[in-house]
C-alpha cells in the first residue's frame, strides 16, 4: 500500500509540473498580448492629447498587471513631456530606467526613456547628466543586441551635443558622424518618410549645438546637410508638407547667424533674404527667431519691429512672465529698442520688466517646492497603486493556494482517510500564509520608503551644478555629500562675463524639511546673482523672502562671494557661516576675519554687511560646512580645524577637484566606518 501511495503522488507531481509549464508559456504570451493592447490604447489617447486621462488609464493598466512598472513610468513621462511639464517628465523617465529590464519589450522601452531623458538634460544644460544617461544606454543596447537605428542615432546625437559643449570637439565629431550613419540606415530600411524627418530634426540639433558654441565653420557643414536631408524628405510621397516651409526657414536663419559669426556679412544677408521668402518668417515664432541674426548684425530697428509681436506669441504659447522668460524675451526686447533709439518703447519694456519682476521672483522661489510637492503627491498615488497590486496578488495567491489545498485534501481523504493529518496540513499552511503576508507587507513598505527617498535625493542633487565653469584661469570644484538620503547643505556658482558668483550654505536641521528649504535658497541665490547684485544685497533679499511665513523658524548659514577673474577682487558676505580659508603651500592657511552677520531666514528686515579682499589671485580659497570639521569617528573625536588646516598645508594636488576629493577620502578614513553625523560640502577655487 505504501509503494502504491508513493507512485500515486509521484505521478500527481509530474502532472502538476506539466500543467505549470504549459500555463507558464501561455501566461507569458497572454501578458505580451495584454501589454501590446494596452500600448495601443494609450497611444490612441495620446493622439487625442487627453494627458490626464492617459495617466489615469496608465495607472489602471499597471495595477492589473497589463503594463510593467518600466512601461507605466515611460507613458507617464511621455504625458508630462507633451504637456511641457519637463521636471515631472524627467522624474518619471528616471524611475523607468531604475526598473529591472526583464524582456525585449522592456529593453525597447528603456531605450526610448534614455533618448528622451538625455534630451531633457541636454536642453537644460546638464551635459554631464545627459552623458551619464546616454552612454550607458548605448552600451546596454550593444550588449543586449536590442536597439533600433533611431535609438542609436538620437542617443549618439545627444552625446555629441554634450561633448561639444564640454569642449570635447574630436569626440563630438565622431559621435555626430556615427549618428549620421544610423540615420542613413534608418531611412534606407524604412519604407516610410519617417527616417528622413527624424534625420532633419537631429541635424538641426547638431547645427544649433555648433552655433551655440560659436563654432560657426563646422555649423555650416551640418546646416548644408540638414538642407540636403530636407530636400530628400520633400520627394517622399507620404512626407508631411507642413514641415517643409518651417524647416527651410530654420535652415536659412541658422545659416544667416553662422555666416554673420564668420564675418561674412554679404552671405549672411543673402541667407536672411532667403529666410524672408518663407512663410515661417511671417509667423510670430519665426519673427522672434529671426532676431538672433538681426541683433548680431546690429539691425536693431528691424529686431525692435519684430518684438512688437512678442506679447501675442507668448500668449499663444501660454508663456508666463517667469524669470526665464523675462531674461529670454523681455530683456532682449528692451535692448533692441534701446539700441534702435526708441526710448519710449524701451521705457515701456523696462517698466513691464520691473512690474513683473517681483511676481516672477516669488513664483521662481516657490517653483522648486511646488515641483517637489507634486512629485510627492505622485508618489502617494503610485503607493496606492502598489498597495492595490499587492492586495490583488494576495487574492490570486490565496485563490491558487485554496485550489491546491482542495485538490490535495481530496486525494488525502480518498486514499488515507486520516482526518487529523488534513487538519495539521491546513493549520501549517495557515501559519505559513500569515508569516508570508507579514513579510510581504514589511518588504513593500521598506521598498516604498527607499524609493521615495532615492527620488528626493536625485531631485536635490539636480538642483546644484555638477559641471564647473569652463574658463581659462579659473580652477573651481565643489562637492556635496548628504548625511542622510536628503540633506540641507547647498552650493552654487554662476559665471557672468568676468564675474563669478559662488556660495556655500548649511540649512538648519536635516532630512526632507531641510532639503525643501535648501531648494528655495538655491533658486533664490541663482535668481538674484543673475541680476548682478552684490553679495550683501543678495543675502538681504534672500532673508526678506525666506523669513516670510517661516513658521518652523528654519534658517541657513551661508557664505556668498563675487570674484572678478581679471583683478582677483573678492566681494563677499558671510551670514553666520564657518570662516573660509585662504592658504598656499608655504603656510598652514588662515581663517578670514569677517563681520558677524546673522544666518539668513531668522529675523526679517535685516541689512547684511558685505566686505572686500582686494585680490585672491594665486591663492586657493576654500569654503566648507561644519560636516567637515565636526566629522566624528567611533570614539566621537572630531576631525577639527587644526587637522583640516594641517591637511591643506601638506596636500599636494594638481587642481581643486583633486584637493576636494582627497580631503573627502581623508574624512572617510578618519570616521573609521562611523555614520556621518552631518551633511558635508566643500568648494575650492583658485584664480590663476
Amino acid at each position: 500500500m505504501t509503494n502504491q501511495i508513493r507512485l500515486f503522488y509521484g505521478a500527481l507531481a509530474m502532472l502538476f509540473a506539466v500543467l505549470l509549464l504549459s500555463c507558464s508559456g501561455t501566461a507569458k504570451k497572454h501578458r505580451e498580448l495584454r501589454a501590446s493592447r494596452a500600448d495601443s490604447i494609450l497611444f490612441d489617447i495620446g493622439v487625442g492629447k487627453d494627458y490626464d486621462h492617459l495617466r489615469a488609464v496608465t495607472d489602471s493598466f499597471e495595477m492589473v498587471g497589463d503594463l510593467s512598472p518600466l512601461d507605466a513610468n515611460r507613458w507617464r513621462g511621455t504625458s508630462y513631456y507633451r504637456q511641457g511639464l519637463y521636471n515631472m517628465a524627467e522624474v518619471c523617465y528616471r524611475k523607468a530606467m531604475e526598473c529591472k529590464v526583464e524582456s525585449q519589450a522592456d529593453q525597447q522601452s528603456y531605450n526610448k526613456c534614455a533618448r528622451r531623458l538625455s534630451e531633457l538634460l541636454l536642453i537644460k544644460g546638464d551635459y554631464e547628466g545627459s552623458l551619464r544617461v546616454a552612454i550607458p544606454a548605448v552600451k546596454k543596447m550593444d550588449e543586449s543586441g536590442i536597439g533600433s537605428d533611431i535609438d542609436y542615432a538620437i542617443l549618439l546625437n545627444n552625446i555629441g551635443c554634450c561633448q561639444l559643449n564640454l569642449g570635447q570637439d574630436k569626440e563630438a565629431n565622431e559621435s555626430f558622424l556615427t549618428a549620421r550613419e544610423h540615420y542613413a540606415n534608418r531611412w534606407q530600411s524604412d519604407t516610410t518618410s519617417r527616417g528622413f524627418q527624424e534625420a532633419v530634426i537631429g541635424t538641426v540639433y547638431t547645427s544649433m549645438a555648433y552655433i551655440n558654441t560659436r563654432r560657426y565653420e563646422e555649423s555650416i557643414y551640418w546646416i548644408d546637410r540638414t538642407e540636403m536631408l530636407l530636400n530628400n524628405y520633400r520627394t517622399r510621397p507620404d512626407a508631411r508638407v507642413e514641415y517643409f516651409d518651417e524647416y527651410q526657414g530654420r535652415i536659412e536663419i541658422m545659416r544667416a547667424v553662422a555666416q554673420q559669426g564668420l564675418g561674412k556679412t554679404n552671405e549672411a544677408s543673402k541667407a536672411y533674404e532667403a529666410f524672408l521668402k518663407t512663410d515661417y518668417s511671417k509667423t510670430d515664432a519665426g519673427r522672434i527667431n529671426a532676431n538672433d541674426y538681426l541683433v548680431a548684425a546690429h539691425r536693431y530697428k528691424e529686431a525692435a519691429d519684430n518684438y512688437r509681436c512678442l506679447d501675442k506669441m507668448m500668449a499663444d504659447a501660454g508663456l508666463e512672465m517667469s524669470l526665464d522668460n523675462i531674461q529670454l524675451y523681455m530683456l532682449p526686447k528692451y535692448l533692441a529698442n534701446a539700441e534702435a533709439g526708441r526710448g519710449d518703447s524701451a521705457r515701456v519694456a523696462a517698466r513691464r520688466i520691473l512690474l513683473n519682476l517681483d511676481e516672477a521672483i516669488t513664483g521662481q522661489k516657490n517653483s522648486a517646492m511646488a515641483e517637489l510637492a507634486t512629485i510627492y503627491d505622485t508618489q502617494g498615488k503610485e503607493t496606492e497603486i502598489a498597495r492595490q497590486q499587492v492586495e490583488m496578488s494576495k487574492q490570486r495567491l490565496m485563490a491558487t493556494a485554496v485550489a491546491l489545498i482542495l485538490v490535495f485534501t481530496f486525494f488525502i481523504i480518498y486514499t488515507l482517510h486520516k482526518r487529523n493529518s488534513t487538519h495539521k496540513l491546513a493549520a501549517a499552511h495557515a501559519e505559513l500564509q500569515k508569516a508570508y503576508n507579514q513579510l510581504e507587507e514589511t518588504t513593500t513598505a521598506k521598498e516604498r520608503i527607499e524609493s521615495e527617498l532615492r527620488i528626493a535625493r536625485d531631485i536635490q542633487m539636480s538642483m546644484v551644478p555638477n559641471v564647473s565653469p569652463d574658463r581659462e584661469g579659473l580652477d573651481l570644484y565643489a562637492s556635496m555629500t548628504p548625511a542622510k538620503e536628503v540633506g540641507g547643505d547647498l552650493y552654487g556658482y554662476l559665471l557672468i562675463g568676468d564675474d563669478l558668483y559662488f556660495c556655500v550654505g548649511d540649512v538648519s536641521g536635516k532630512g526632507v524639511p531641510a532639503s525643501l528649504f535648501m531648494a528655495q535658497a538655491t533658486r533664490l541665490f541663482r535668481t538674484l546673482a543673475a541680476q548682478k547684485m552684490m553679495p550683501a544685497e543678495i543675502a538681504t533679499r534672500m532673508n526678506d523672502a525666506l523669513t516670510e511665513n517661516n513658521e518652523r523658524g528654519m534658517f541657513v548659514t551661508m557664505f556668498l562671494g563675487l570674484v572678478n577673474l581679471k583683478t582677483g577682487r573678492l566681494d563677499f558676505c558671510n551670514a553666520g557661516h564657518n570662516p573660509p580659508v585662504i592658504y598656499d603651500q608655504t603656510n598652514l592657511g588662515t581663517f578670514i576675519e569677517m563681520e558677524s552677520n546673522a544666518p539668513i531666514g531668522l529675523w526679517p528686515e535685516l541689512e547684511f554687511v558685505g566686505e572686500t579682499i582686494e585680490s585672491i589671485k594665486g591663492k586657493p580659497f576654500f569654503v566648507y560646512t561644519d560636516g567637515l570639521n565636526e566629522a566624528e569617528n567611533p570614539e566621537q573625536e572630531q576631525f577639527g580645524d587644526e587637522r583640516m588646516l594641517e591637511f591643506l598645508h601638506h596636500a599636494h594636488f594638481r587642481d581643486a577637484r583633486e584637493l576636494v576629493e582627497t580631503l573627502k577620502a581623508e574624512v572617510e578614513r578618519f570616521r573609521q566606518g562611523a555614520d556621518p553625523n552631518d551633511d558635508m560640502t566643500m568648494l575650492c577655487l583658485k584664480v590663476k
